[in-house]
């Protein structure tokens, strides 16, 4: 059975170095903006935690889950709820440098709920689609095209003949 999990004691496991786990836990995405949108995700989400304590100390660690996010579509404004998988890799090891030093591990706790949502921000499309072929709404009049795809208009006359409007030939 998974358990939730916003912060991990990666003490607990008391791993030696060498020696890995695998983890079942549950964690809280939040809603996120685009836009000035709301779009939110389920209030939890199962994901899978691999945890291996490195030689020298550290930990090598793992986060996997997908999640959908629920909101309008960014091209014809109706309900979106696209999946994304996230497959997010950590390295934390003390006097490593910059580069093998996690901002999400301090100490020997996980913030697990700041990189699960920093990792699903960053594995998100650039738009939040209904379906990938969305066609949108017409820019003349605003109708859905995915519901018409014939729709057109009548093409605007050339404004250069525009004076030859006014002629009158009575």
């Amino acid at each position: 059975m998974s358990a939730r999990a916003d912060s991990f004691d990666l003490a607990g496991l008391k791993l030696s170095p060498g020696e890995g786990r695998h983890l079942d836990l549950e964690v809280a995405l939040g809603e996120f903006d685009f836009s000035d949108e709301r779009y939110a995700t389920p209030e939890i989400v199962p994901a899978r935690l691999d945890v291996s304590r490195m030689v020298g100390g550290g930990y090598s660690l793992r986060l996997r889950f997908e999640s959908e996010i629920t909101g309008p579509c960014m091209r014809c404004l109706e309900p979106a709820a696209p999946t994304t998988s996230v497959d997010a890799r950590e390295i934390d090891q003390p006097g490593g440098g910059e580069e093998l030093t996690s901002p999400y591990v301090h100490g020997d706790d996980l913030d697990l709920r700041a990189w699960a949502r920093d990792a699903y921000a960053l594995a998100l499309p650039a738009q939040v689609l209904c379906r990938p072929e969305c066609l949108g709404l017409c820019p003349q009049c605003g109708e859905n095209l995915n519901a018409d795809p014939n729709h057109a208009h009548e093409a605007a006359p050339d404004p250069r003949w525009a004076k030859l409007r006014e002629l009158r030939l009575d």
